[in-house]
């Protein structure tokens, strides 16, 4: 199948995708899209949202019309590596056998991540970065596609351990997810109190998957669309002569060459989403606030003054 073909392919999946996930998720589109761009693109996302938001239910139902497996665990303060990675025991004839943990499987939700040790957070690390674990000196390769989507509550800091700047950088998207308007609660409602379950039919293949995901990746780009994608991100940096006072003022601290990375690839499946044959620097706008909303750190000038994150991002385009 020729690449352009694939692309139109593409489209027609996506749209038939969200049909199928919208039968049991109400609303919540540009949350649905991020995370798609998220595994189409090959990288994690970060969902930051308040108890109750079905955080949980959307993820299960996009594995389900993935057809792929997928698998929860809920960090808590005594959480051990090895509980989440697998363990060796004694067998019957006296060997050690290794049962693989909970991580062995395509999608994870890593629900409530800053609950749990840095210890238990790094051990999740080393599986996002290489797609392998090692346990007792053996490398276990992941099963292909894996994806990550960890889960934060905003509300709740007592008894956490916020995730260092070196491992939320790892997360493609941060995406933020907010209370459903009137209409779509009134929806959730009428659904949830009664007796329907709608099947969710999985429609792609693992591999079918792999195959997008390097299809997107061999869309070709623009120098000045790559251009615009590495200013933005470096206009971000306070010490850096493009920035501008504004940004000198309220930012602390700005996004790595990760940043710029992450805005190329996801600009791409935007693009192949859409049905475009290469992004432009609208497809890059389109992604940047969700690609650079974790990796800006404000300073306490812009939380004395209530900026948040997203108008600072806004000033930069």
């Amino acid at each position: 199948m020729s690449d352009v073909t694939a692309i139109q392919n593409l489209v027609q999946k996506r749209k038939d995708l969200k049909q199928e996930i919208s039968k049991i998720i109400v609303g919540q589109d540009l949350v649905v899209d991020q995370i798609l761009l998220s595994i189409f693109s090959g990288g994690h996302a970060l969902l930051v949202g308040v108890p109750g938001l079905a955080k949980t239910l959307m993820v299960n139902t996009i594995a389900q019309a993935l057809g792929l497996d997928f698998k929860r665990i809920q960090f808590t303060p005594d959480l051990m590596p090895s509980d989440i990675l697998g363990s060796e025991i004694l067998d019957e004839n006296r060997t050690f056998k290794f049962i693989k943990g909970p991580i062995f499987s395509n999608i994870i939700l890593a629900d409530e991540i800053n609950r749990t040790p840095p210890k238990t957070q790094a051990a999740l690390l080393e599986a996002m970065q290489e797609r392998a674990v090692t346990i007792a000196g053996h490398n276990y390769k992941l099963s292909l596609p894996y994806f990550v989507l960890a889960t934060q509550n905003p509300i709740e800091q007592e008894g956490t351990y916020p995730l260092p700047e070196a491992q939320l950088d790892r997360f493609m998207f941060s995406i933020k997810l907010d209370y459903p308007s009137f209409a779509e609660e009134v929806q959730v409602v009428k659904s949830t109190t009664s007796d329907d379950k709608p099947v969710i039919n999985s429609l792609f293949s693992a591999q079918e998957i792999i195959d997008f995901q390097h299809l997107i990746r061999r869309i070709p780009v623009a120098d000045n669309v790559i251009e615009y994608a590495v200013t933005l991100v470096t206009k971000t940096r306070p010490d850096s002569p493009i920035a501008t006072d504004f940004i000198k003022n309220y930012i602390d601290w700005g996004a790595g060459p990760r940043a710029s990375q992450n805005l190329i690839l996801a600009a791409k499946a935007h693009a192949a989403f859409n049905g475009k044959f290469s992004p432009d620097i609208e497809d890059v706008k389109a992604v940047a606030e969700g690609i650079l909303r974790h990796r800006v750190v404000k300073n306490y000038k812009a939380d004395a003054e209530g900026l948040s994150i997203e108008k600072i991002i806004e000033q930069l385009y």
